[in-house]
């Protein structure tokens, strides 16, 4: 145990350094080459800011991972005594994660320079919708879908498709605060890694310390104030990843107590999925387009509550941590504490709404 314990370490202090470093010559690029986010009515800052973060955050992530995988294939561990260490991680492998490897990576390529040329050009959303299909897709192409007991491979397929852009979308949606998206998924990360590490899923567990260091690393430069976003190229690629991670996790086995626990990934993902339905729902009750920007999200109600932004941010932060924390525990508990945890998760979020919607009938002067 102590040795996949520094395995973890390792790799999370790797990325994170590398994410920081990186960052830094990102903003220095993006203040150089002028690709800046500028202040506007939807926005929370008064200054030009620059939006490149997201590239430090891919490029940390696949050089970490990249790096130790050449590492294991190409250093003599054996003449340097150091042979039982790959024989140890391969041995926790699956089979296939060569090729899953690859497909994640393929598609994180194409989402990340999706949304490398939206930060630069402003794509329409149909394009980004397209492009988001298409990354999805190389996932099912590569054997990864969601498991949810359908014997059709089609609907599978589809569900894995349609998870994939609705998170790709939510961790966009999400990114509308000083180090809120960044921060979010550092938690998830990690809730998805004490629901997985438990299992001796080896691959996915590395996957995501690599992947909170490289978050985390970003997030130094991104907390309030922000020295430099992560633009549409760090959310899609936080989203992609995110929801990739349970594609390719089990979280229900034969010796699993309950199936329910197969609903892990909603709680660890539940403040991004929380955000987009409800931003969503506002703007289709209004009879605006659903892609139309504003200020209706999560953090943007706090506010309103009275919240500061950085307040607003932490509080998001401590509920994810809560239904993060949820998740973790559903793959080990039965079906009466899965329950619970899951009706917990609902009276979260439904106090939300309830303090949102009392603010604004006490805003309202003619209720």
């Amino acid at each position: 145990m102590s040795l996949y314990i520094a395995i973890y370490a390792y790799l999370l202090l790797l990325a994170l350094a590398c994410s920081f470093c990186l960052t830094i010559v990102a903003r220095r690029c993006a203040l150089r080459w002028g690709v800046l986010d500028q202040p506007g009515e939807r926005k929370m800052h008064h200054a030009p800011i620059p939006v490149m973060g997201g590239a430090a955050i891919f490029g940390a992530f696949a050089l970490v991972a990249g790096l130790n995988a050449a590492l294991l294939v190409l250093l003599p561990l054996e003449e340097w005594g150091l042979g039982w260490l790959s024989r140890e991680i391969l041995a926790f492998l699956q089979p296939d994660a060569g090729l899953k490897l690859a497909g994640l990576i393929t598609g994180a390529v194409i989402i990340t320079g999706l949304g490398a040329v939206d930060d630069i050009w402003m794509l329409g959303p149909w394009t980004k919708l397209a492009g988001q299909v298409a990354a999805a897709s190389i996932l099912v192409a590569c054997g990864m879908q969601v498991n949810l007991f359908i014997p059709y491979p089609a609907v599978t397929a589809l569900i894995t498709v349609l998870w994939v852009v609705t998170m790709v979308n939510a961790m966009n949606f999400l990114d509308n605060m000083d180090g809120l998206a960044g921060g979010v998924s550092v938690i998830a990360a990690l809730s998805f890694f004490l629901c997985v590490a438990p299992q001796g899923d080896l691959f996915l567990s590395v996957l995501l310390m690599i992947f909170a260091g490289a978050a985390a690393g970003f997030l130094w430069h991104n907390l309030h104030p922000a020295r430099i976003f992560m633009g549409d190229t760090g959310s899609m690629f936080c989203g992609y990843f995110l929801a990739t991670a349970p594609i390719l996790a089990t979280f229900y086995t034969p010796g699993s107590p309950s199936r329910v626990a197969v609903a892990a990934p909603l709680l660890a993902l539940s403040v991004p999925i929380f955000d987009i339905v409800s931003v969503v729902y506002i703007r289709w009750r209004n009879g605006e387009s659903i892609m139309k920007g504003d200020k209706r999200h999560f953090s943007h109600r706090l506010v309103e509550l009275g919240m500061s932004p950085r307040q607003a941010v932490e509080f998001i932060f401590l509920v994810a941590a809560i239904c993060g924390l949820g998740a973790a525990l559903l793959p080990q508990i039965a079906v009466s504490g899965t329950l619970i945890i899951l009706a917990q998760t609902t009276g979260i979020f439904l106090l939300i709404v309830l303090l949102m919607n009392a603010n604004n009938r006490s805003a309202d002067p003619n209720p």
